[in-house]
C-alpha cells in the first residue's frame, strides 16, 4: 500500500491547487483507513510531519471539505466589513469630518477611516485593507478644498434654491446682465506646477529675491464678458467706485454685480451710498458669508496666478504687470476661456441663462 500513495514530492507548495488536495486525502486516508502513522505518511508523501499533524486535525474538525482547496490569494477587502457597512463609511466620508465621529485627525486617511470602522462595529483592518476597500468605493486620496467653519450651510443652500433663481428672474425681466466680481492680489513669487528632477531631490526654480505685487478687480459673465482694473493702491471704496463707473460705461445692459461681503463692498457708507444714488444704472447682489466656492472669478483668479504668474518669473512689476494684462486681454478675446470659469461643480448653478 506504501507504493499506492508515495508520490516522492520533493515540494508539495510547487504542486497545483488540484494536486495539493488529492495529496491531502490521500494522505489523511492512509492514516485512517491504510493504518499509516503520521511520520510514515510524511515520508511518503513527502511532507513535513507537522504537516500531516495540520491535515489530521482540519480532516477531525470539518470532515473531507476540509481539505479541499481553498480560494487563493489576498482575500477581498470588501469581505471583511458587511456591505451596508462599507455603504455608510462611504457615505460618512463622503458629508461629514473626521472629528465629529472621535476620529484623530481633520482628514479622511486610511487611519481615521479604519477608525471610524471600528466605531461602527465594524473589524479592525490594516491600513493597506482600509486602502484597498477605499478603492472599490472609487474613493480616492485627494487635495481637499477649504471651506471656512464660519459658512452658514442653511445660507448657501437659500442662495441657491431661492436667492440666486431670485435675482436671475429679476435680471432677466429687466433685461439686465449678471456680472460676477472680485478682487484679488498677485503676487511675483506665487509659484504653481510641478518640475521633474531626480528622486528624492528636489528641483530648484531660480528667480529674483524681490517680490512685487498688484491688485485687480475683475468681473465675468456666463457668456465669457470679462473686464478687470489693475491698481497699485489698497483696495478702497473710492477705487470700487471707480470700478463700478467703467462697468456701466463699457456695458450695454444694466449690470448686476454680485459680489462677496467684503467690507469695502457690504459696509462702506460711500460704497452704499453711490450704489443708492445709480440704482437706476447698476444693482448689487451679495454672495454667503464665507462662501468664496459659489464665485467663479475665484476660479479666474486661480487659472490667472497659475499661468500667468506661477509657471514664469518676472523679473520686474512692469513685466508681472504685463504678464498679468496679456493673460487677461487674451481671455476677452476668446469669451469661451472666460466661460470656463464656470465649469467648476460649485459654480455650474451659475452657468445657466440668467439674463436673457
Amino acid at each position: 500500500m506504501l507504493l499506492r500513495y508515495s508520490l516522492h514530492v520533493k515540494d508539495a507548495r510547487s504542486l497545483s491547487a488540484d494536486a495539493q488536495e488529492a495529496l491531502r486525502i490521500q494522505a489523511v486516508d492512509a492514516v485512517k483507513n491504510q493504518g499509516f502513522s503520521h511520520v510514515k505518511a510524511a515520508k511518503a508523501f513527502g511532507v513535513a510531519r507537522q504537516t500531516v499533524d495540520a491535515w489530521m486535525k482540519k480532516s477531525r474538525t470539518g470532515g473531507k471539505k476540509a481539505l479541499r482547496k481553498q480560494k487563493r490569494g489576498r482575500p477581498s477587502a470588501s469581505s471583511k466589513i458587511a456591505p451596508r457597512l462599507a455603504a455608510l463609511v462611504a457615505h460618512l466620508i463622503l458629508t461629514s469630518a473626521p472629528e465629529r465621529h472621535g476620529c484623530t485627525g481633520v482628514l479622511w486617511t486610511r487611519k481615521t477611516v479604519g477608525e471610524l470602522l471600528e466605531a461602527k462595529g465594524g473589524p479592525s483592518l490594516s491600513r493597506w485593507t482600509v486602502g484597498r476597500l477605499l478603492k472599490k468605493g472609487g474613493l480616492t486620496p485627494q487635495k481637499p478644498a477649504k471651506r471656512a467653519l464660519e459658512q452658514d450651510p442653511e445660507a448657501v443652500r437659500y442662495w441657491l434654491k431661492t436667492e440666486y433663481p431670485r435675482i436671475a428672474r429679476q435680471a432677466k425681466k429687466m433685461n439686465a446682465e449678471m456680472h460676477w466680481e472680485d478682487e484679488t492680489r498677485l503676487r511675483s513669487n506665487h509659484q504653481s506646477g510641478t518640475s521633474y528632477g531626480r528622486k528624492g531631490q528636489t528641483p530648484i526654480v531660480e528667480g529674483t529675491g524681490q517680490r512685487w505685487s498688484i491688485n485687480m478687480l475683475s468681473t465675468i459673465t456666463n457668456k465669457g464678458f470679462l473686464r478687470f482694473m489693475t491698481y497699485s493702491e489698497k483696495f478702497t471704496a473710492d477705487v470700487f467706485i471707480d470700478f463700478l463707473q467703467r462697468l456701466i460705461k463699457d456695458t450695454t445692459q444694466m449690470p448686476f454685480v454680485i459680489m462677496d461681503r467684503h467690507p469695502v463692498h457690504f459696509r462702506s457708507k460711500k460704497v452704499r451710498q453711490w450704489l443708492k444714488d445709480h440704482h437706476h444704472e447698476i444693482r448689487a447682489h451679495f454672495l454667503p458669508t464665507y462662501s468664496p466656492q459659489l464665485n467663479p472669478v475665484e476660479l479666474l483668479n486661480q487659472d490667472l496666478k497659475a499661468n500667468a504668474i506661477g509657471r514664469k518669473r518676472p523679473k520686474s512689476l512692469r513685466e508681472l504687470t504685463k504678464n498679468v494684462r496679456s493673460h487677461l486681454r487674451r481671455k476677452q478675446r476668446r469669451p469661451s476661456e472666460a466661460r470656463a470659469s464656470f465649469n467648476g461643480a460649485s459654480v455650474r448653478y451659475a452657468a445657466k441663462p440668467d439674463a436673457r
